[in-house]
């Protein structure tokens, strides 16, 4: 809208990334030389509201680092991107979340995650930044966080009116894959405006096997039936699948060179809460967080390699006219 900047709030995990670039990922007992090395904030929270800030939108992030160095490094490395950190909290007892990546020559990546301070972020942290939340256009969370707090979160703004895109990535407290019962989220999950899981989340809560295009169709309708608006099924290359009770349509992923995937959901995340906080087309949404994606992976590193608005249209226009 002209004269109104779209405000979203992220709400995420906040962590340090080691990044090592690698001719091969090394097997157990292996060694190998890392020819290329990034040190940088990461983790859904930083990387999303980074994504939603670098597409015109004001940002804050909910989130929680630890009381030593790295946790001042992750707040300077999101100011310089102008994402308010206000609601940034420390836990001065702490470590700030680590990950280790490794990243191959064909672009695929392995890592090691430490939760640190993630694990205390809590539901008074969220009613905190009530009114923020009642400002946003959108609030956009990420599952991988104690599970009171994203309920909090969603509540909260459901409560203002305020647009919620969930990814319903499994919670801290489920360490292993077998911890979360499948197809068992609280029922406050369900009623997202939209659910953002990939096909392999979403066959999990909905208990269908994660074939392919088809059953990620049916997975959709599933997830509708139970109360979600839309359902935005993540699929890598295969593209998505966006599904809601005006049917269901499969959206291409873009053709690019790849290089590393790091950050390409989380660009595919924030993006698609920056298009949804100025426009309620979940489809040409969902077309423009592809791209963010696509171009995420053409670039070494996560916050590094995220595109601009004007790289992402420029994108969308050679589709267009190709």
């Amino acid at each position: 809208m002209p004269g109104k900047v779209p405000k979203v709030v992220v709400v995420g995990g906040a962590y340090v990334d080691m990044a090592i670039r690698c001719g091969q990922i090394p097997a157990p007992g292996q060694s190998v030389v890392g020819s290329e090395l990034s040190y940088t904030a990461t983790g859904p929270g930083p990387n999303q509201a980074v994504q939603a800030a670098l597409c015109g939108c004001q940002v804050y992030l909910i989130s929680k680092v630890g009381g030593g160095p790295f946790g001042q490094m992750v707040k300077a490395s999101l100011a310089e991107f102008n994402v308010n950190i206000d609601f940034v909290y420390t836990a001065e007892a702490k470590n700030t979340g680590a990950v280790v990546t490794l990243v191959d020559a064909e672009g695929e990546n392995t890592s090691l995650t430490y939760i640190g301070a993630n694990s205390a972020l809590l539901p008074q942290d969220i009613e905190v930044a009530e009114q923020i939340i009642s400002e946003s256009d959108v609030c956009l969370i990420h599952g991988r966080l104690p599970q009171e707090a994203i309920i909090g979160a969603i509540r909260c703004a459901k409560l203002h009116g305020t647009m919620v895109i969930l990814n319903p990535a499994r919670p801290i407290e489920s360490n292993r894959a077998d911890t979360r019962e499948s197809g068992h989220l609280p029922v406050e999950y369900f009623s997202a405006n939209i659910l953002i899981p990939n096909l392999y989340e979403a066959a999990d809560i909905t208990e269908h096997s994660a074939a392919g295009i088809r059953t990620a169709k049916l997975i959709g309708s599933d997830l509708v039936a139970r109360g979600v608006d839309s359902a935005v099924i993540t699929m890598g290359k295969r593209g998505c699948m966006v599904v809601d009770r005006d049917g269901a349509d499969h959206i291409s992923a873009f053709e690019i060179e790849l290089i590393d995937q790091t950050a390409r959901g989380d660009a595919f995340a924030g993006a698609l809460a920056a298009y949804c906080a100025v426009k309620d087309d979940v489809r040409q949404a969902v077309k423009f967080a592809s791209a963010a994606g696509a171009l995420a992976c053409t670039k070494f590193g996560a916050i590094e390699a995220l595109p601009t608005k004007d790289e992402i249209i420029e994108i969308l226009q050679k589709e267009d006219t190709g």
